[in-house]
């Protein structure tokens, strides 16, 4: 098995370089006690690309995150560039990466940590022992559909618009993804949808059933996306595997992070036929940019799926995870983390205070 790696480093805008150096320190740690040889090749996205180099999506950075074994992004994206044209916008970076790199499963675990139970707004009994996974599909849907544009209409008014399109193939790819790791977890999927008033949802919900044929071992139910969210706070635990559309999948990760405490402690890995991305799911928060207190962790256990998924090493991933655990369990808290009676520690103590732990481990 082969121990040398490619990781380009896409730090991007906001947090995400103060997110990615913690995560360098721990990819640096594992390079040392396990023998890896790991080649970190930093690169520019979003809209410090554009600064520098006129483009959030620069030719250079696609080409060597396609040559990569793994790319790491930390994030993209802020009010500076709101009003620069729509096509140069940092968030066109990650759009483009996902499109090129062809990476259409998007998995995002919302778990939480026993020590951060009473940090999610929700009971405690609602949220112990909370493992969900949103399996989200990632290059179809609302936010790739053509056409899509704001044109000017004849009285002088404007009209956006953008279309919602989906293959049956594209659903049927994302299906056997969710299908395939629930096997590994509880057996069960919840397909979401709005198929009541969507057409093409309601071909999502067809092919799912049918491609559900496939896996009699797992059970499958529907749900409309309005009830989904309604469910996801009133009895999450309900849920293991939730299967849906780029846009629903987006927003629907985002709510069940909550439940875990806070959006920055979930990681995500984008898969595909090539090279995966691995980010935490939290955007750039150019509000506490640079001051330390950016919480680290999302980003740390994305290098835990990287091992996973990537470099087929599910133990370091294990190892990684535990690391985190057990610096919650001591009372270090980030911030957007921090209760009463816990120690708060800025992003690069929270950073220290994981490699202390996964060193310990590693020896």
């Amino acid at each position: 098995m082969s121990k040398n790696f490619t990781i380009a480093l896409l730090p991007g805008d906001g947090i995400g370089p103060e997110v990615i150096h913690e995560a360098v320190k721990v990819l640096r740690v594992l390079e040392e006690n396990q023998g890896l040889k790991l080649t970190l090749d930093y690169l520019s996205v979003g809209g410090a690309a554009y600064e520098k180099e006129g483009h959030p999506l620069p030719e250079n950075t696609l080409d060597m995150a396609q040559k990569a074994d793994s790319v790491l992004l930390g994030a993209v994206g802020g009010p500076k560039w709101e009003k620069i044209d729509f096509s140069l916008r940092p968030e066109r970076a990650l759009l483009g990466l996902r499109s090129n790199l062809n990476l259409y499963a998007n998995l995002r675990p919302a778990k939480i940590f026993p020590a951060l139970v009473n940090a999610s707004s929700l009971k405690r009994e609602l949220v112990e022992n909370l493992d969900i996974l949103v399996v989200r599909e990632l290059t179809g849907g609302i936010y790739f559909g053509e056409p899509r544009g704001v044109e000017t209409l004849a009285d002088g008014t404007r009209k956006g618009f953008n279309t919602l399109v989906y293959t049956e193939e594209e659903i049927k790819r994302i299906g056997r993804v969710a299908f395939e790791v629930a096997r590994k977890r509880s057996k069960k999927v919840v397909s979401v949808d709005k198929a009541n008033v969507l057409e093409v949802t309601g071909l999502w919900r067809e092919v799912m059933t049918e491609l559900h044929k496939e896996y009699p071992d797992v059970a499958l139910d529907h749900m409309y996306v309005d009830n989904c969210a309604m469910q996801l706070i009133r009895a999450p635990k309900q849920f293991d595997v939730i299967v849906t559309t780029n846009m629903f999948g987006d927003i629907l990760s985002d709510e069940a992070s909550m439940l875990t405490g806070s959006i920055g402690m979930l990681p995500s890995a984008s898969l595909g036929r090539g090279t995966a991305m691995y980010e935490p799911i939290h955007g750039s928060a150019p509000d506490i940019a640079g001051k330390g207190l950016a919480n680290p962790l999302a980003t740390i256990l994305s290098i835990g799926m990287m091992f996973k998924y990537s470099f087929d090493q599910e133990k370091m991933s294990i190892k990684i995870e535990s690391a985190v655990e057990s610096v919650l369990n001591q009372g270090f808290r980030t911030r957007d983390i921090m209760s009463e009676g816990m120690i708060e520690v800025s992003t690069q103590e929270m950073g220290d205070e994981v490699i202390a732990e996964l060193e310990k481990q590693l020896i």
